[in-house]
C-alpha cells in the first residue's frame, strides 16, 4: 500500500487489473501520478515495467494486450498522455484493450487554480482536455475525482474494455489515487453480446442462400475473431464447411495456417498471385471480424455485392443490406449448427490456389547480396529448417516488409503481430517489450529503417530488462513504402527519391553498443546466416541486426501492391538518361 490508507483507489484498480489476468504496467513516471506508481510497486502481483518514453510504454502496453487479452500503461498527466496518445489510437482501432492510467493536478491544486489562475505544469489551461481527446480513441475516458465514486466508474470503464475489446482512459486527480477506498466485491465480466433475433435469423437465411449457391465461397478472417476469442468456433465452421479460407494482414494467424484450406494471407497486390486470383474470382466473401482498410479497396469496389460482413461494431451486412445488433459469435454458431444439417457441406473445391514451395536455403543464396525477397527467403527458410517457428512471436512493422509477409505461410496460431490497420511507424521496435513480456516465445521484430529510427530507445528498453528479442533493421536508407506511392519510377534504373524519402546515414553497430546489445551488420546471405546461428546460441541476450538491402530495391509485394492501387509498374517508368 502506498499510503496510511490501508487499501487505497489505486490500489483497487490494481485488483481488478490483476483479476483480468494483467500481470504488468509499462511506464513512465511523474509526479502527478506518483500515488498510483507508489502502489504498483508494492502491488503483490504486478510489476512495473519503465519504458524510456511515452509512446513506447504505449506500443509495450498494446503488444502486451494483443497475447493476454488486457494491457496497461501509466504516465504523466498533458506531456506523457499527449505521447501515448498515438498507440492508443492504434488499440482503439486494432481492438486491444488498453488502460491508460494517469493523474491529474490535485484537489488542493485546483483551489488555487481557482483562487489565482496559475497554470500548472503540463497543463494546457483546460484540466479537462486530456479526457476530452482521449473520449475520441477509447470506450470509456473516466476522471476520478471523489473516492467514494471511483470503484463503479473503474468497473464500468473496465467492463467496457473487456467487453468491446478497446482501451480505456481513467484519470484521477493526484490525491485521489491515494485515497482510502473499499475492497472490490466478485469479478468483472464482459457484457453478453447478444444478437436481435430477427436481424440473425434473416442474416442466416440471406447468407445461406448467397453461400449454397456460390461456386467459389472464400471466408476471409479477421482480427475480431482473436480478439473476441472465437478461433475454436471459426475452426468448427471452417472443418463443417470445408470452405477455403484466407486471412487479412492484420489477422495473419488468427488461426494456425497449417488448419483448413489456407489459401493464403490476402493483401490485395501484394499478395501470392495465386492467392490473388483466387480470392479475386471468389463468387462469395464470408468476412468474418474484418476490419476493412483502404489496403482492400479493390475488394470493397468489386465484390461488394458478393460479400457477407458480420463484425462486432454494426458494420454487418450483405451486399447492401445492413443488418443491426448481429454479433459475431452467434452468427458463426448458428451458421455452423446450419451448415452440419445441410447436405451441400463440406464443400468439394475446385481449383485452389497453389502456392509457392517454401524457401529453401541454397548456396547459391548464401553468396547472393541481399534484398528484399533474398533476406525473407533466408530468414524463413532458416526459420522452417529449424523447426522455430512455433518458438518464436514474429513482429512486422509500417513497412515494405509488412506486405512481403503476406506471402509467408505455414504460420502457427498467434504467431504473427502487425500494426496493419493503424500503420504507425516504429510500433514493431517499441511493441517487442510487450510481446516478450506476454509470452515465453522469443520475440522478433522486422523494422524498416525509417520506423526503427523513431522508437530505437526501445532498444535501450530490451536490453534494460534482459530480454531476448532480436529487432532486423531493413536498412535502405528511404522510406521506401512512402516513394513506392509517391512515384515508384524512384526504382527504375536512374530513378531519382524525393528528397523528403531520404534517411540519414546510422551506425547501427555503434548503436547496439552505446545501448548493451549484440549488433551485426549483414549485406549478404552468408553473412545473414552466420548472424543467425549466432543470435540462436544466445539465448539470453538481445540483439540488433541491420539488413543492408540496395535503396532501389523494391520489394516484390510492394510493386504488386502499388500495381493493384494505381496501376503503375517499375517496367512503365521511361527515365531520361
Amino acid at each position: 500500500m502506498s499510503s496510511i490508507n490501508s487499501f487505497t483507489v489505486a490500489d483497487y484498480l490494481l485488483t481488478r487489473l490483476h483479476q483480468l489476468g494483467l500481470r504488468k504496467v509499462f511506464q513512465v513516471p511523474g509526479d502527478y501520478v506518483a500515488n498510483f506508481m507508489d502502489a504498483l510497486e508494492q502491488f503483490d502481483g504486478i510489476e512495473a515495467v519503465g519504458d524510456l518514453t511515452e509512446l513506447g510504454a504505449g506500443y509495450a502496453a498494446d503488444g502486451y494486450a494483443r497475447l493476454t487479452g488486457i494491457g496497461a500503461v501509466s504516465v504523466q498527466f498533458g506531456v506523457g498522455t499527449f505521447s501515448v496518445l498515438n498507440a492508443i489510437a492504434g488499440s482503439y482501432v486494432e481492438r486491444n484493450p488498453v488502460v491508460v492510467i494517469t493523474a491529474s493536478p490535485s484537489t488542493d491544486n485546483r483551489k488555487t487554480i481557482k483562487e489565482t489562475g496559475v497554470l500548472f505544469h503540463h497543463s494546457t489551461g483546460d484540466l479537462l482536455a486530456d479526457s476530452k481527446v482521449f473520449a475520441n480513441v477509447t470506450v470509456a475516458a473516466e476522471v476520478l475525482s471523489d473516492p467514494s465514486e471511483a470503484r463503479q466508474q473503474i468497473d464500468k470503464a473496465l467492463t467496457l474494455a473487456i467487453t468491446y475489446r478497446r482501451p480505456i482512459y481513467l484519470e484521477a486527480w493526484q490525491d485521489v489515487w491515494g485515497l482510502a477506498c473499499e475492497k472490490p466485491e466478485g469479478k468483472l465480466k464482459a457484457l453478453p453480446l447478444i444478437s436481435e433475433e430477427g436481424a440473425l435469423k434473416a442474416m442466416l437465411a440471406d447468407s445461406l442462400k448467397l453461400l449454397n449457391s456460390a461456386r467459389q465461397p472464400l471466408v476471409l478472417l479477421g482480427v475480431e475473431i482473436n480478439r473476441f476469442d472465437l478461433q475454436d468456433a471459426v475452426l468448427d465452421l471452417l472443418n463443417a464447411s470445408g470452405l477455403p479460407y484466407s486471412t487479412t494482414s492484420l489477422a495473419k494467424t488468427v488461426i494456425s495456417e497449417n488448419e483448413g484450406i489456407f489459401v493464403g494471407t490476402y493483401a490485395d497486390g501484394a499478395s501470392f498471385p495465386a492467392t490473388l486470383d483466387y480470392v479475386e474470382k471468389a463468387d462469395c466473401v464470408l468476412a468474418l471480424g474484418v476490419i476493412f482498410t483502404d489496403d482492400y479497396l479493390t475488394m470493397l469496389s468489386k465484390q461488394f455485392d458478393q460479400m457477407i460482413v458480420v463484425n462486432n461494431d454494426e458494420t454487418s451486412r450483405l451486399g447492401h443490406a445492413y443488418y443491426h445488433q448481429l454479433y459475431l459469435a452467434d452468427f458463426i454458431l448458428q451458421l455452423t449448427d446450419e451448415i452440419k444439417k445441410s447436405s451441400l457441406y463440406p464443400r468439394q473445391n475446385s481449383a485452389l490456389p497453389l502456392l509457392p514451395p517454401q524457401p529453401q536455403i541454397t548456396p547459391a543464396l548464401l553468396q547472393q547480396q541481399l534484398s528484399y525477397q533474398n533476406f525473407f527467403d533466408l530468414f524463413y527458410g532458416y526459420l522452417l529448417q529449424h523447426q522455430l517457428l512455433d518458438k518464436i512471436s514474429l513482429i512486422l512493422g509500417e513497412s515494405s516488409s509488412l506486405y512481403m509477409s503476406a506471402r509467408l505461410y505455414g504460420l502457427p496460431q498467434d504467431s504473427f503481430i502487425a500494426d496493419a490497420a493503424w500503420g504507425s511507424l516504429g510500433h514493431e521496435t517499441g511493441c517487442v517489450t510487450g510481446i516478450a513480456y506476454a509470452s515465453d516465445k522469443r520475440a522478433m521484430a522486422i523494422a524498416g529503417d525509417g520506423g526503427f529510427m523513431m522508437m530505437c530507445q526501445s532498444l535501450s528498453t530490451i536490453s534494460r530488462h534482459q530480454l531476448n528479442s532480436v529487432v532486423f533493421v531493413i536498412s535502405n536508407k528511404v522510406y521506401a513504402i512512402e516513394q513506392s506511392f509517391v512515384d515508384i519510377c524512384a526504382f527504375a534504373k536512374g530513378g531519382q527519391f524525393a528528397p523528403f524519402d531520404l534517411l540519414p546515414t546510422w551506425d547501427y553497430l555503434s548503436l547496439a553498443k552505446a545501448f548493451s546489445v549484440e549488433g551485426y551488420r549483414v549485406q549478404s546471405g552468408e553473412e545473414l546466416l552466420q548472424a543467425l546461428e549466432h543470435i540462436m546460441t544466445q539465448k539470453d541476450k538481445p540483439a540488433l541486426v541491420e539488413v543492408v538491402i540496395p535503396s532501389q530495391d523494391l520489394a516484390p509485394a510492394m510493386a504488386g501492391l502499388v500495381k493493384s492501387i494505381t496501376g503503375h509498374t517499375v517496367e512503365q517508368c521511361a527515365i531520361p538518361t
